[in-house]
């Protein structure tokens, strides 16, 4: 029985999915984390309690943003105050307490402290190496994969070198991502 030749580009294709899901994952991250200006994706997936359950905020609420310093909450049920409060005082980076007028929840936002904002940039450096590591692990299996079809005959020495230069690339480009995002996200904390 004569071994099954693959491709290297295989092999890397397979991973490809997984590194986007990773940088996906980082964005989705700096989405939530707490710049000058007000966005609903601070609070939009805070888990709140209700009817025994857990639900996103954005499933239990409108979120908007009023001026550039308020977030805007309004329950569709005015039951559900209380349990979103709770949960919004819990979760701390935020940076500020909420207020409830009449059926609507505020958040004002302070001015970043200068020690704040560095604790910021030290969370958005935590899920950027949680990210860099993920991806590590993808380009590490898929570099064992490569060599051990070599080994076994399937692809050529040739095609090995190949398979870890455009791995490499690959993997290049999506560091470079991560680092824009970081970049990015780090002068709005800044500023």
């Amino acid at each position: 029985m004569v071994d099954e030749k693959i491709s290297y580009k295989d092999i890397i294709d397979k991973i490809r999915p997984e590194l986007e899901k990773a940088v996906g994952f980082l964005e989705k991250e700096l989405q939530k984390i707490r710049t000058e200006r007000a966005t609903p994706s601070l609070v939009e997936n805070i888990e709140v309690d209700c009817f025994g359950k857990k639900f996103p905020l954005k499933q239990l609420a409108t979120i908007s943003v009023f001026q550039s310093r308020e977030i805007v909450i309004q329950p569709w049920d005015k039951s559900y105050i209380e349990e979103i409060v709770k949960s919004l005082e819990k979760n701390t980076s935020i940076g500020a307490a909420p207020v409830v007028e009449k059926n609507v929840i505020r958040i004002r936002l302070p001015s970043l402290s200068e020690e704040f904002r560095k604790d910021l940039i030290h969370f958005a450096s935590e899920k950027q190496e949680i990210v860099k590591k993920t991806i590590r692990r993808w380009r590490d299996e898929a570099w064992r994969e490569i060599q051990d079809a070599e080994r076994e005959g399937k692809i050529s020495e040739d095609d090995k070198f190949k398979g870890k230069d455009e791995l490499q690339e690959l993997i290049d480009e999506r560091h470079e991502k991560i680092e824009k995002m970081i970049e990015s996200k780090k002068k709005e904390i800044e500023s």
